[in-house]
């Protein structure tokens, strides 16, 4: 598996995160990061979407 970020000692994005714990064996670690982005990603389409709806409100 290839991630990205992973530049040793400036960067470390969640992906790699993961799939370092996961390799590592720390599966709990590695599934609870895998939720928390899961959690991210929804938050920011619902802000998205709710976005949308109100910008398109304003103009109609």
């Amino acid at each position: 598996m290839i991630v990205g970020g992973n530049i040793e000692g400036f960067t470390r994005t969640m992906t790699t995160t993961i799939a370092l714990e996961t390799s590592k064996g720390d599966l709990p670690l590695a599934m609870g990061l895998g939720a928390i982005l899961i959690g991210l990603i929804l938050a920011i389409n619902a802000a998205a979407w709710g976005l949308r709806l109100w910008s398109e409100q304003r103009v109609a």
